[in-house]
């Protein structure tokens, strides 16, 4: 597989593997076995990118992770996240003070088994924490060797640029697909402009694109998608559209709507980097197909236009959701 370019010196796989899924945000969650021998499948066809979170589970999904890459280190880079606080093992709030950040690396370091964090973010941004506080801890890590890169998730423009004048940020993660487009008006451009790199995380939203989740498609408990306003029954009918358009695409390139959706995002920027998640095999296999899918500028031009009549129904989250942490 290819490799991009995150920041200045960062290469990955042009796709990641987010790992999320395995034991968080989408219930009833796989055997840990059948999780290792998914990343282990995605780094035998040329993944070198995986993502977890200190919040996933809590705690749990950075020891699959760690588990499951042991015998590939040096060979792979590993993304994990600051900034929540926990109560009774439950997440319970946003915690990016100093400390805090401090304690989540410590804890990060041991759970996945190694000795340095390759890339650090704040998962979310703390309105309570100077941004330059935090950028100053994670500068204070990597002169300390425990990190190596620092980036941001779903971060704006303008703290991004604040964090970045501490600290150079190499990566911004955030969610991005073709119906989740708001960043390309303000933040896209900031980046871009600044060297960033964007990992964009939900690439397939959430699943609805691979156009396997239809209006009876119930969720379980434990399931994010269950409480989003955009997985509502009368949302997914009335979003068939962008379905039908992605399908369209798929027939004409002998693809699935799933990787025509990620080749969308792969053909954006050069320094784009999707991290769809999943817990089987064939999903992963098919995922990774979409990096050999060259969309034509006459393609995306036609996309563009199509998608730009499209009306997506539902706001990504609830709105407590936006307000605290956007999970």
């Amino acid at each position: 597989m290819k490799k991009r370019k995150l920041g200045a010196t960062l290469e990955v796989s042009e796709i990641g593997l987010g790992c999320m899924g395995m034991s968080f945000g989408y219930a009833p969650f796989p055997d840990k076995k059948d999780s290792i021998a998914v990343i282990h499948a995605a780094v035998e066809q040329g993944v070198t990118f995986f993502d977890t979170a200190e919040v996933y589970g809590p705690f749990n999904n950075e020891e699959l992770v760690g588990e499951a890459l042991a015998p590939f280190k040096g060979q792979v880079i590993i993304a994990t996240k600051f900034g929540f606080h926990f109560q009774d093992g439950k997440m319970a709030g946003v915690n990016s003070r100093p400390e805090n950040i401090r304690r989540a690396v410590e804890g990060s370091l041991q759970r996945l088994g190694v000795d340095v964090i390759d890339l650090l973010y704040q998962h979310r941004v703390d309105p309570n924490v100077p941004i330059e506080d935090v950028a100053g801890t994670v500068k204070e890590l990597i002169r300390e060797g425990k990190v190596k890169h620092f980036g941001l998730s779903e971060a704006g423009a303008q703290t991004i640029r604040r964090a970045h004048a501490v600290q150079p940020v190499t990566a911004l993660q955030s969610e991005y697909s073709l119906w989740t487009r708001q960043h390309e008006q303000e933040i896209i451009p900031a980046i871009e402009e600044l060297g960033i790199g964007l990992v964009a995380f939900s690439p397939l939203g959430k699943g609805y694109l691979t156009g396997k989740i239809d209006e009876n498609r119930q969720f379980a408990d434990g399931d994010i998608r269950k409480i989003l306003p955009r997985f509502t029954e009368e949302a997914r009918v009335a979003n068939k559209a962008l379905l039908d358009l992605l399908q369209q695409f798929a027939d004409r390139r002998n693809a699935t709507p799933a990787q025509i959706a990620l080749a969308w995002v792969l053909a954006q920027k050069p320094w784009i980097v999707p991290i769809p998640g999943t817990t089987k095999l064939h999903r992963l296999t098919e995922n990774l197909g979409a990096a050999s899918i060259e969309l034509t500028a006459e393609e995306l031009q036609e996309i563009e236009t199509a998608s730009a009549h499209i009306h997506v129904v539902g706001t990504r989250y609830t709105e407590a959701m936006e307000k605290s942490t956007g999970l």
